[in-house]
């Protein structure tokens, strides 16, 4: 039975999907207050799609480039969200840059492998934002939940959580820690955001 209180949430992915793994064990072991109504991806034969399928959870394709303009690709990614009752949307490891409909400011969220604003903006993804920040010799590094605006990495900051960083760390091992992390960050900010009323 769904959780009233549950957000309604569709998830944009572009890899493997394990986010959304992570997110649907919380729902599942943890009570997390999610209702899943649609898994986007960026391309076919993504392991997130199979993932989605899975847990019963309807997936779409949408390719930015089938689309020649921001706002064709925003309504074709928007567009299936609104059909499918979703309030809300989950950026899960998605790579592409959409922009965010009027409908939906402050509903679209995403997670960020650095403590924002440090180590953000273009290009800063993955493996770009570990190596930077142990070049950088930073002694804390983590992850925030942000809300998503249509600046790479600006949106108002919902959560953060902390790791150090190792005088031995590779990016390598930094994308570990941090992604353990983020396994536990984003379903708090989740529950923060329903017992705040964001559903």
């Amino acid at each position: 039975m769904t959780d009233s209180h549950a957000m309604k949430a569709a998830v944009f992915l572009s890899g493997g999907g394990r986010t959304l793994a992570n997110l649907i064990r919380h729902r599942d072991e943890h009570e997390l207050p999610i209702d899943f109504r649609l898994v986007i991806a960026s391309r076919e034969g993504l392991g997130g799609i199979k993932i989605a399928q899975d847990a019963g959870i309807p997936t779409q394709v949408v390719r930015k480039s089938d689309h020649s303009t921001d706002e064709s690709y925003r309504d074709a990614m928007f567009g299936p969200c609104r059909d499918a009752g979703a309030t809300h949307v989950i950026m899960a490891g998605f790579l592409k840059h959409v922009l965010i409909p009027s409908d939906f400011e402050h509903r679209v969220i995403n997670i960020h492998p650095s403590l924002l604003p440090a180590f953000g903006g273009k290009g800063m993804y993955g493996h770009n934002v570990h190596a930077a920040a142990i070049q950088r010799g930073v002694k804390i590094s983590g992850c925030t939940i942000h809300y998503v605006d249509n600046v790479y990495d600006n949106g108002p900051i919902i959560h953060q959580r902390t790791c150090p960083v190792l005088p031995t760390d590779s990016p390598d091992d930094l994308a570990a820690r941090v992604f353990e992390i983020e396994c536990e960050a984003l379903p708090e900010a989740i529950r923060m955001m329903s017992a705040a009323g964001g559903e």
